[in-house]
């Protein structure tokens, strides 16, 4: 069964989830729709990169990704559609489907915009009747021309200072308000955030409840939470909040 996936920030109260799943289904029948996330916070385009960089590559070959978060919808921006290994990607080119077109070998097509489409509205018009060619088997290059400048994000590396630590920031903030950010490490290190130093701990239990604590999570990144509570509130910081690893007196 062919599998597409939808990630926007539309919401779900007001139809437009509906009529771009009605297009979907209309064109391929048989299609498993899974829905990824509608509550994407409205035209932030780095907070749905970094989603989409979690989930796309965990799906089946052949799967169709459609990310739909677009602040410039309607301007000149181009359409696009991707291949990169063995799936799919249809959206913007604005970035956020930078973490297919990063990999080795990826390829991307200008899709056309037909005349008759919504210049508010390409979801519906543009970018889902091309996952439903991708859907029914047609090749990557059957849906536009080749298109090798497209717009590129990376999730920015902490700088490594000479003692071995390092300076980063938040990245992103999720719905639990932990504070993920792009510092890298494991035992015998400290994190500084919002005027608070922590050791570096190895779960969420290691703390008793309503205490802050540093971790890796589950994608190797070191995030800073608050056990039953919210760190982004405790703290008062959110992304793009500068933090530091420092590592303990002897340590390697």
């Amino acid at each position: 069964m062919a599998i597409v996936t939808l990630l926007t920030d539309f919401g779900t109260a007001d139809g437009y989830v509906a009529e771009m799943k009605g297009v979907l289904l209309t064109g391929a029948p048989t299609a498993q729709v899974v829905d990824v996330a509608h509550d994407v916070p409205a035209q932030d385009v780095e907070f749905a990169r970094l989603a989409f960089a979690r989930y796309w590559r965990r799906f089946p070959a052949d799967t169709v990704h459609l990310v739909v978060v677009d602040p410039a919808v309607g301007t000149s921006r181009t359409a696009l559609a991707i291949e990169s290994d063995g799936r799919f990607a249809v959206g913007p080119d604005n970035g956020v489907l930078s973490p297919a077109m990063l990999l080795p070998g990826a390829r991307a097509v200008a899709l056309a915009i037909p005349l008759d489409a919504s210049p508010t509205f390409h979801g519906r018009d543009v970018f889902a009747p091309a996952a439903v060619r991708l859907l029914r088997g047609e090749p990557l290059d059957a849906l536009g021309s080749p298109f090798s400048d497209a717009i590129l994000r990376r999730t920015p590396e902490a700088q490594r200072s000479a003692d071995g630590g390092q300076d980063g920031r938040v990245l992103s903030v999720d719905r639990f308000g932990n504070l993920i950010t792009n510092l890298t490490g494991r035992g015998g290190v400290t994190v500084e955030l919002g005027g608070q130093l922590l050791r570096l701990s190895r779960s969420y239990a290691d703390v008793t409840e309503g205490e802050l604590v540093a971790l890796v999570g589950s994608h190797g990144l070191i995030e800073v939470a608050v056990r039953g509570g919210n760190a982004s509130r405790t703290l008062g910081v959110g992304r793009g909040e500068s933090v530091t690893l420092r590592r303990e007196s002897g340590t390697a």
